[in-house]
């Protein structure tokens, strides 16, 4: 790539990326953009209240969304919080963008602005409850942190804890023990655990959008474990016939994303050139 060309976009190293790229430049009309947020449109930080979209995912996505079928933003967070978190509400370009929150049971549309959604699980509630005394009894509870995700789910980040891999492997097994106990499973990520319902993920979200809009071709972008669900799902798409390309926001945290991508890009930084390169080829 000539990194003096705004125009030139980056090279899948793969066979099926490139045939997934080709057919996201030679058909945006039916292009869908899937993205996750903590980790591709948000860098990491300690403190997930704390995160906000790289300054200018907005402007590249508010280029590159009139240009497509539409832009879905995965995520594991409330959508009310990513979309606040990520400025997308009110934003002129973003018609097309929606936010498919807690693995796709919420959905916020920049068209209308309103959160749809179930009602929650009651075992999120029960789990809730009991996670302090599992905390203290597990002996991690200290530079551990519990985030509240709408009702719908909770999590423990280790990121802070004096040994945060430590602190991660010793709560594995005991909340994967209180999960189980209340109908609900584990979802590991990097340097964190999540509690949540079952039966929905990242890839079930991507793969019943995408048929919602009858996408021709599927981008998806992210960087951690939960990911991993929304790459089988675009392996599924491309058995099926629809072109895809798989971005993995470069994290040494997790190979897993990496080893499986067509395309690997410097964290949040190299996925807004990225949005911002295939914008700027679909004039």
């Amino acid at each position: 790539m000539d990194s003096t060309d705004p125009h030139a976009t980056p090279t899948p190293a793969t066979q099926a990326g490139r045939e997934g790229l080709e057919a996201l430049l030679s058909r945006p009309g039916k292009a869908l953009i899937g993205l996750d947020f903590d980790g591709t449109l948000a860098p990491i930080v300690p403190d997930p209240e704390q995160a906000r979209a790289h300054p200018d995912a907005v402007p590249a996505l508010a280029a590159l969304a009139p240009k497509v079928a539409a832009v879905a933003v995965v995520t594991g967070r409330p959508a009310g919080v990513a979309v606040r978190h990520g400025g997308f509400a009110g934003v002129p370009g973003l018609e097309h963008l929606v936010v498919l929150g807690h693995y796709g049971a919420e959905r916020w549309d920049a068209v209308t602005g309103e959160v749809t959604a179930p009602a929650p699980h009651p075992g999120v509630a029960a789990v809730r409850a009991e996670l302090p005394g599992l905390l203290d009894r597990a002996g991690a509870w200290q530079g551990t942190w519990i985030e509240e995700k709408g009702g719908r789910a909770v999590a423990v980040h280790t990121r802070r804890a004096a040994d945060p891999q430590a602190a991660y492997e010793a709560l594995r097994e005991p909340l994967a023990g209180l999960a189980a106990r209340h109908g609900l499973v584990v979802e590991p990520g990097r340097l964190v655990l999540e509690l949540r319902p079952p039966g929905m993920d990242k890839g079930v979200a991507l793969s019943e959008y995408a048929r919602e809009i009858g996408a021709g071709s599927v981008l998806y972008a992210g960087d951690d474990l939960g990911d991993l669900a929304a790459f089988t799902a675009v392996d599924k798409l491309r058995s099926a016939g629809v072109p895809g390309l798989l971005v993995c926001s470069g994290s040494d945290e997790v190979t897993e994303l990496r080893d499986r991508a067509d395309l690997v890009v410097d964290g949040p930084p190299g996925l807004v050139h990225l949005l911002e390169t295939l914008a700027a080829r679909m004039e």
